[in-house]
């Protein structure tokens, strides 16, 4: 369904298992991350109504995916530790060269923001299934299927605004180059890496 050409190791479970605090940070910034992207559709592209209708909803939704992480690290007994940088998101970002024109630079936003979504979807579906902690494990299988949701979403924005042909194509690259970003990554304690 997602498309991904190389999925995660599944011994990142082993890794996330021994840090749930880290992914946990990691995770709730991602959501951060997710809402201010979904801002910044609707400040970058206003007359896209369609678009910004649905940027508005994801915001709702995004912000309150970090508060429900947020609320786990809290009923944990911790606090929300630093953002760093997300090596995973900086390294795909390189695929696209800038400039363009205005519905160019609109669709290749819209093909990352397809993939960081997919990739989100199934790692979440991997910790839904893999986890030890039951309560968690069912907490990612309920943000896999909005995952999913939101990766079909851009996808069909990226089609609808570009040529289908072309935006096929380009996906198509952007998730062989996805794979090979993953070969170096699924090694340490975050949501992409």
């Amino acid at each position: 369904m997602l498309g991904l050409k190389l999925p995660t190791d599944p011994r990142w479970v082993a890794i996330v298992e021994k840090n749930i605090e880290e992914i946990l940070t990691d995770h709730a910034y991602c959501e951060q991350k997710a809402t201010s992207t979904a801002i910044s559709f609707i400040v970058s592209f206003p007359e896209y109504t369609d678009l910004v209708q649905e940027m508005v909803a994801l915001v709702k939704e995004e912000i309150s995916h970090f508060k429900l992480v947020h609320d786990k690290i809290i009923a944990r007994g911790w606090t929300l530790g630093r953002d760093r940088k997300d090596e995973y998101v900086l390294a795909i970002l390189k695929f696209f060269p800038k400039g363009g024109s205005r519905t160019t630079q609109l669709v290749h936003r819209l093909l990352y923001a397809a993939l960081i979504e997919a990739r989100s979807c199934e790692r979440f579906r991997l910790l839904s299934e893999e986890l030890e902690d039951p309560e968690l494990a069912d907490f990612y299988y309920k943000l896999m299927v909005s995952e999913a949701n939101h990766y079909t979403m851009f996808l069909s924005f990226a089609r609808q605004y570009g040529d289908r042909k072309e935006v096929d194509s380009k996906w198509q690259d952007l998730l062989a180059f996805e794979a090979e970003v993953m070969k170096n990554l699924s090694k340490n304690e975050s949501i992409h890496g």
